[in-house]
């Protein structure tokens, strides 16, 4: 190989088509800034309309695809390369993928489909396939929900459209139930009272349709009564814990009995030693989290491209004033040792100059004692 030639070409190459590498990037860093400013313009727009987001993150998904492919075929065209050959190319490409990607096209499809029917919309609680949470994103793909616990769950959108959809907030209320099994000695309609009293006492039950109570069945051990009553979909968690937990109290405060189940229990008597760690509770360590920042011309305001500064939230600002009063507080309580341990320097100084002033006069006490002995014989 000649290394010389082949040098000697990628010289004159850039020499010939150096402005033509220079238009190239130019275009390419002046065409993404554009299509990330355009997005937002046009989100910002498609916001304001009655259009639904998860219809308007469609849309601008399409356009963005479509405008990064207008810039790659401007820029293929300012290398040189011809776009009629590279059109035939792609369509080509094209339909071999969409063979390969059935399914994939079909969960796009189905998410389309799912968007237009208005099967379920974001923030709605539903069930889907043995799995339930909130909706958190519906895309082209999947449709991702976040259940109570806290985990994401992905989900195809052929599973949701081929599949039966419980969605839970689909009407503004919701009705709850509760069953509950007391003694055969019981009296029924004093159970039933309560039980209604209690529910028509919780301020989020709706008192249309009314609450109702009625006895359901006859056990071996108990009788069981069932109760319904209607509340706001987003009340519903708050309604059935707060009801049952009154209910509950209020047949042990009547002294209506709650029926046990019979259970065989074994004494055992030889004493068991369980290992445990002698150590106590650890102290808590905060863990440092670092906030990233990222800058997302898509979907950043203008201006916050060019003011740097955070916005300070309410706690931030709380926080701040408490370690300001800390560090006041640590100063004055410097000062105030410096006081003391000034202080008591001086009277440790002062205690000092008084004991070697009582030496001295323990000294000069006996001289003066020989003095007036001396002038007393003189005397006589």
């Amino acid at each position: 190989m000649d290394w010389a030639k082949i040098w000697n070409d990628i010289v004159t190459f850039f020499k010939t088509n150096a402005w033509n590498i220079l238009i190239f990037f130019a275009v390419l860093i002046l065409g993404i800034l554009l299509i990330k400013i355009l997005l937002n313009i046009i989100r910002r727009v498609l916001y304001k309309t009655k259009m639904e987001k998860i219809t308007i993150g469609f849309l601008c998904v399409i356009l963005k695809i479509c405008l990064y492919l207008v810039l790659i075929l401007i820029l293929m065209s300012i290398i040189g390369i011809e776009i009629t050959g590279f059109l035939t190319a792609l369509s080509a490409m094209v339909l071999a993928i969409g063979m390969a990607l059935e399914n994939i096209i079909a969960n796009a499809a189905n998410g389309i489909v799912i968007i237009s029917n208005k099967m379920f919309k974001k923030g709605d609680y539903i069930q889907v396939d043995g799995k339930e949470g909130s909706v958190i994103q519906i895309n082209f793909l999947f449709t991702t929900i976040l259940t109570s616990d806290n985990k994401r769950v992905t989900i195809p959108n052929s599973t949701i459209v081929n599949s039966s959809v419980v969605d839970y907030d689909s009407a503004k209320t919701r009705r709850v139930d509760f069953s509950f099994n007391v003694a055969y000695e019981s009296d029924v309609n004093q159970v039933k009272k309560l039980i209604i009293d209690c529910m028509k006492s919780n301020g989020k039950v709706l008192l249309e349709p009314a609450p109702f109570c009625r006895l359901n069945s006859l056990g071996s051990s108990s009788i069981e009564f069932v109760a319904r009553c209607w509340c706001d979909s987003e009340d519903y968690w708050d309604v059935y814990y707060d009801v049952l937990e009154l209910i509950y109290n209020e047949l042990k405060k009547n002294k209506i009995s709650l029926p046990y189940d019979q259970v065989e229990i074994r004494e055992r008597k030889d004493k068991v030693n369980l290992p445990y760690d002698k150590t106590g509770i650890p102290k808590r360590l905060e863990k440092v989290r670092k906030e990233s920042v990222n800058i997302d011309l898509e979907n950043m305001d203008f201006g916050s491209i060019f003011t740097k500064k955070k916005k300070k939230t309410k706690e931030d600002k709380h926080k701040e004033k408490d370690e300001k009063k800390k560090v006041k507080k640590n100063k004055k309580e410097k000062e105030q040792i410096e006081e003391k341990e000034q202080i008591e320097e001086k009277e440790e100084k002062i205690g000092e100059n008084k004991a070697k002033q009582k030496i001295k006069d323990e000294k000069q006490l006996p001289k003066t004692a020989k003095n007036g002995q001396k002038t007393s014989k003189k005397s006589i």
